[in-house]
């Protein structure tokens, strides 16, 4: 590498030098990640494919069993809440039972749909796998500091994703198909679902979630850049507080006591990021 192209400030006279990669190498090794990546994936949709007895019939349906694991946690968390029944709140306020009518109204519906929730299920499996890929891909193009700071990167925001699926789907599951299995508009309806109507609301649900607990990552990386920073979080408060239990007013039941059980840990995830923020403006100065 000539003189006049080395960053002083970042050259490390002991490292010996690396052989800079032309654009066609760069491509073609992106090229065998998006390759790894898509094998990793397709591997996991055959596993759940596969064993379609407990990824179909234990994870996709379990919620619209009144034995599912979700209301039995939530239903000793109301009855640990609510033993002293404060408020006059009877301990078995929040205790689900929901035994939901799915049907399916197309030939091909049962056979597209496994395939459908195999890939989406072995997306989830595999983005670990995913996540690590394109951490290899980048890592060679970082410094020492900027990969320490990637690598808490990656892991954070792996750990974030998968706790925002199991929040999604022990918690707000339970709490949305509890409040629109039982709303009643007539007493002269029965609610059918149909099968395609049922796994894209549980997708839609659980991924949401995964996503909204990466609120953290994205506000590290906007900070990083210079977009926010604490003082526009702190600022805010209010207003994100207010977004926050609309939200949850409008996927759980009208009871305070679910919208309270949703918006908390959202409202940790806010103020978990005004502490990323003030930690990376921080490191900035």
């Amino acid at each position: 590498m000539p003189l006049d192209q080395i960053d002083i400030d970042k050259y490390d006279p002991a490292k010996p030098a690396e052989k800079e990669m032309s654009f066609l190498d760069h491509l073609e090794e992106f090229r065998w990640v998006l390759v790894r990546c898509i094998v990793g994936t397709v591997l996991a949709t055959v596993l759940v494919f596969a064993f379609k007895r407990f990824f179909i019939d234990f994870v996709l349906f379990g919620p619209a069993t009144s034995d599912f694991v979700g209301y039995k946690y939530i239903c000793r968390l109301s009855n640990f809440l609510f033993q002293a029944k404060p408020l006059g709140i009877q301990p078995d306020a929040i205790c689900f039972a929901n035994d939901l009518t799915i049907q399916n109204l197309r030939l091909s519906g049962q056979f597209l749909a496994h395939f459908q929730i195999s890939f989406i299920m072995g997306l989830v499996l595999a983005f670990p796998w995913v996540f690590w890929q394109l951490w290899l891909f980048i890592k060679p193009a970082l410094y020492d500091s900027e990969q320490k700071i990637m690598r808490f990167m990656t892991l954070f925001a792996w750990l974030f994703f998968i706790s925002g699926i199991l929040f999604g789907y022990l918690i707000i599951l339970p709490f949305s198909l509890n409040f629109f299995a039982n709303y009643n508009l007539s007493d002269s309806l029965t609610n059918i679902y149909k099968l395609k109507d049922y796994i894209g609301y549980i997708t839609m649900t659980t991924l949401s979630s995964g996503l909204m607990f990466e609120m953290p990552m994205v506000i590290f990386i906007l900070s990083k850049i210079g977009i926010i920073g604490p003082k526009d979080l702190r600022k805010y408060r209010r207003h994100a507080l207010l977004i926050i239990i609309v939200l949850a007013s409008i996927i759980t039941p009208p009871d305070v006591v679910s919208q309270i059980l949703i918006a908390m840990p959202v409202y940790v995830l806010y103020e978990l990021s005004i502490f990323v923020s003030a930690w990376v403006t921080k490191k900035k100065k």
